[in-house]
């Protein structure tokens, strides 16, 4: 059956609702998730607590990565203009940090199940993930985030996330399923460098987990990669040796072209004594600064093309890659099956004719035991037949289980990410159910039906891009008011 849960219903219907004020675009673009939704159910590639949307931020949303001492907090507190997150050279925050706007001016600091209970927040049943990676940690979800509000204009309509450092906590990780967690929800993701140890050994994790697996994401322009405190190394015979060493450690992971920025803090900046260098810092850490803001400024649009491009890629990657991959599973199966059902019954025929043989039970080729003769009543033998026909059954199916499983452990060896192989295997034993015959080559819940209803989501998902261009360009530089009257 095509049906969500009536908690999932509740949060789609709570979604539309939030953004018929906020972008009534997207509340289209919600009903087509629903389309998308059915698809996922039909086919096993969801489950029915499950939503394609509940699965994405439709906040902006802002992650701020890097070491503990690369002055991300100090970088949140100026922008915000308010002192949220602690400051110091060592790991002062050693959790998640989600920043959202809250008209009240006090700052109040949530519990993590806040954010894991919530499914209009980032994070929601990341205990799940966090018990995958180490059990029992779920249940810690407060040890690894907070919830903190502030009312400061800048953050209004958007969400901020701090990071822990990668070398501030001891449950590595847990950590680093969360960090990649909020990079794909992310619209916009500041990665940030210590300019006082910009030399490799200091940026390891950093470099590992968040230069080397970007550079071939689809979506590696929304990466900034920022070098922080840059004013001390003013005092450096040589101070471009200091952004040198950075760039040459970002181009041995690969990342030889991106968005580079060097930036310092002005409230809490070391004293340059030469004012013509003192003044070539400031204007490009001003002209740096701007530029970030701006990005930050405009993550609003961003999130618009981000949900839009889901909602496509989704649809594409259902026709495209689950289905052939299933199909391939479902193909291994019936192979597997029958192979196995062949030992089977070749080990159970060899059997047979060792045990009848010995018990000199056939007269030549004619098998011809005693007590046949004696039996007499077809009753009998009738029920002798469906004896043997349950105990055959019972050998196929046992096949069958066994190849599942098989290809179970095939699926997880080929897929390293988790998800994706946990999404997969639900779809593929969907397929494995007793009354699922293995000769079915078309996985269950597809067909043309489906096939139609993806490609018109694909069909939607461009028009809402030619409504968001309308939106936001007009390369034609006719007015908008001009541009109505003329629809009109």
């Amino acid at each position: 059956m095509w049906y969500a849960s009536n908690r999932i219903s509740k949060h789609l219907q709570e979604l539309e609702r939030h953004l018929g004020n906020e972008n009534p675009l997207l509340v289209t673009v919600v009903k087509s998730f629903h389309k998308l939704d059915k698809v996922g159910y039909s086919t096993g590639l969801l489950e029915h607590e499950e939503s394609f949307a509940s699965q994405i931020s439709w906040w902006p949303l802002i992650s701020i990565l890097g070491t503990f001492s690369a002055g991300k907090s100090t970088f949140i507190n100026h922008y915000l203009g308010q002192q949220i997150q602690q400051t110091g050279n060592q790991a002062v925050d050693d959790k998640f940090t989600v920043i959202c706007y809250s008209e009240d001016t006090t700052s109040r600091v949530l519990p993590g199940i806040a954010l894991d209970a919530d499914p209009r927040f980032p994070f929601y049943q990341i205990s799940k993930s966090l018990d995958e990676v180490a059990p029992g940690e779920g249940q810690r979800i407060d040890s690894y985030l907070q919830l903190k509000t502030s009312s400061s204009e800048v953050v209004r309509g958007r969400i901020l996330i701090d990071s822990p450092g990668f070398d501030a906590d001891a449950q590595r990780q847990a950590i680093l399923r969360s960090t990649e967690h909020i990079i794909n929800l992310s619209d916009l993701v500041l990665v940030f460098f210590d300019a006082r140890h910009p030399e490799p050994g200091a940026m390891r994790e950093t470099l590992s987990h968040l230069v080397a697996r970007t550079i071939e994401r689809q979506d590696a322009v929304k990466f900034l990669f920022i070098l922080n405190q840059i004013d001390t190394a003013a005092g450096e015979d040589n101070p471009e040796d200091v952004v040198a060493s950075w760039q040459r450690a970002l181009a041995q992971e690969g990342l030889t072209a991106g968005k580079f920025f060097t930036i310092y803090n002005p409230d809490v900046a070391v004293p340059i004594e030469n004012a013509e260098l003192r003044k070539r810092y400031e204007d490009k850490r001003d002209r740096d600064l701007a530029m970030i803001h701006e990005r930050m400024s405009n993550v609003s649009v961003e999130r618009a093309y981000r949900i839009v491009s889901l909602l496509d890629q989704t649809a594409k990657d259902i026709e495209r890659k689950w289905i052939p991959d299933l199909i391939e599973c479902i193909r291994r199966w019936r192979v597997r099956t029958l192979t196995l059902d062949t030992v089977f019954y070749s080990l159970l025929l060899l059997v047979f004719v060792g045990i009848t043989t010995a018990l000199d039970y056939w007269d030549g080729l004619r098998f011809s035991p005693p007590w046949l003769e004696s039996i007499g009543n077809i009753g009998w033998l009738a029920v002798i037949a469906v004896i043997i026909g349950v105990f055959l059954a019972y050998l196929h199916f046992m096949a069958r289980k066994i190849a599942c499983r098989h290809v179970i452990r095939w699926i997880r060896k080929k897929f390293t990410n988790e998800e994706d192989a946990a999404r997969l295997t639900s779809a593929f034993v969907n397929n494995c159910r007793p009354w699922r015959s293995i000769f079915v080559r078309q996985p269950a819940g597809w067909g043309q039906r489906a096939g139609k209803r993806l490609k018109e989501i694909v069909q939607e998902a461009d028009s809402y891009v030619q409504m968001l261009n309308d939106r936001f360009t007009n390369p034609s530089g006719i007015k908008r008011s001009e541009r109505v009257q003329e629809n009109d």
